[in-house]
């Protein structure tokens, strides 16, 4: 009974956490706000969590283990290539609209701490693009697409689905968007990224 309070109370504090640094990012959230929206008290957040960064990683690794196995199943399933990329593109670009901290998280722990992707490579699920290359080369030898690196395509995918999102302020001052006007560029991308990549590529 007590662990299963325990749990319980450590969900309400990630959902809490979630929409706080959703909300104000990580240089803006205080651990009061988020005991108070949590429902608890500081002293029994501190408990669960000693920093702010520590609880800021377990929510991101909260988020990431719904995401992962999502990326991981799209890169692995037995879809053709450009099926591939249109799945995998408006499975990441929806999800990170619901979470959309988390590119600015992930870059600036790496930078922060280079060995952060160590720590996540040891997360179950965590994506391989194992069967994409195979994939990538069996395309290319069909005379399906251009000859392309498997690593310089996915770079590409993943390079304009994340900019968007870690860019959002200046890409809102230079093409004199407001928020609603970002967030239908964005829905929008859900196709027109991969339109983009597979006109580029194919033959």
């Amino acid at each position: 009974m007590e662990k299963k309070k325990q749990e319980n109370t450590e969900l309400e504090i990630l959902n809490a956490a979630k929409d706080v640094f959703q909300e104000k990012g990580m240089a803006g959230a205080r651990m009061q706000e988020i005991a108070d929206k949590a429902g608890i008290n500081k002293a029994l957040l501190h408990y669960y969590y000693r920093s702010k960064q520590l609880l800021f990683e377990a929510t991101f690794k909260s988020a990431f283990s719904i995401m992962a196995p999502q990326l991981n199943q799209v890169l692995n399933d037995d879809r053709e290539l450009f099926d591939k990329i249109r799945n995998f593109t408006e499975k990441y670009i929806t999800f990170v609209m619901k979470h959309p901290y988390l590119p600015n998280f992930v870059i600036q722990e790496i930078n922060k701490n280079p060995e952060f992707v160590q720590k996540l490579k040891t997360e179950k699920n965590f994506p391989s693009i194992d069967k994409f290359k195979i994939q990538v080369a069996s395309a290319i030898e069909q005379g399906l697409i251009k000859p392309i690196d498997a690593e310089q395509l996915f770079i590409n995918i993943i390079s304009l689905n994340v900019f968007p999102f870690i860019g959002k302020p200046l890409l809102k001052g230079l093409i004199n968007a407001d928020e609603k006007m970002f967030q239908k560029i964005l829905q929008d991308r859900t196709t027109e990224v991969a339109d983009f990549i597979i006109n580029a590529i194919k033959k």
